[in-house]
C-alpha cells in the first residue's frame, strides 16, 4: 500500500501538537485538575457523615477523597490510613489547594483517621480543606482551628 508522504507529515504534526499541547504537565494543567478535584469535593457539601458510606446519601471522609480524586482519574486507596501513604510528602508550610492532610482523631495518637482536601490558603494561619465531619457532614474548616491543628499528622501531594 503506498501512503502519500504529505498525508504522514500531516498526520505526525497534529498527533504530536496533540501531546505538545496537552497541559496535564503544565502549571496550568495542575490548577484545571485542582479545580476539578476541589469543585467536586465541594459538590458534597452537606451531606451527612456516615462511617463506611460512599454515596451522597452518607459518607466519610476518605470516600470524600475518593470522588473527589477520582474525577481527574487519580484513583487513591478507599481508606484515609492507605491514602496518607500516597504521592509526595509536602510540609504544612508549604500546602497548596489540592494537597490531601490528615489527622490522628481517635484515641491512638499516630493513627491516622481523618482526611481532608486543602481548597485555599489565605494566610499562613488560615488554610482551608474541605472533609466529612462527623457532626456536620462535608463542610470547609480552617487547618488551624485549634481541634485539627492539635491533631494533624501530614499532608501529600498526588497533583
Amino acid at each position: 500500500m503506498k501512503y502519500n508522504k504529505a498525508l504522514i507529515l500531516s498526520a505526525l504534526l497534529v498527533f504530536s501538537l496533540f501531546f505538545l499541547t496537552d497541559c496535564t504537565g503544565t502549571k496550568k494543567g495542575r490548577d484545571q485538575k485542582v479545580n476539578t478535584v476541589i469543585q467536586t469535593a465541594r459538590s458534597y457539601v452537606g451531606t451527612p457523615y456516615k462511617y463506611g458510606g460512599t454515596t451522597r446519601v452518607g459518607l466519610d471522609c476518605s470516600a470524600l477523597l475518593y470522588h473527589a480524586y477520582y474525577s481527574v482519574r487519580i484513583q487513591l486507596p478507599r481508606v484515609s490510613e492507605d491514602q496518607a501513604k500516597i504521592g509526595e510528602k509536602i510540609k504544612l508550610k508549604d500546602l497548596k489547594p489540592g494537597d490531601m492532610v490528615f489527622f490522628a482523631t481517635g484515641k491512638k495518637k499516630n493513627e491516622i483517621t481523618h482526611a481532608g482536601i486543602v481548597t485555599a490558603v489565605r494566610s499562613k494561619s488560615d488554610i482551608r480543606f474541605i472533609h466529612a465531619s462527623t457532626s456536620l457532614g462535608v463542610t470547609e474548616s480552617n487547618l488551624f482551628s485549634p481541634y485539627y491543628i492539635q491533631r494533624f499528622k501530614r499532608a501529600r501531594r498526588v497533583l
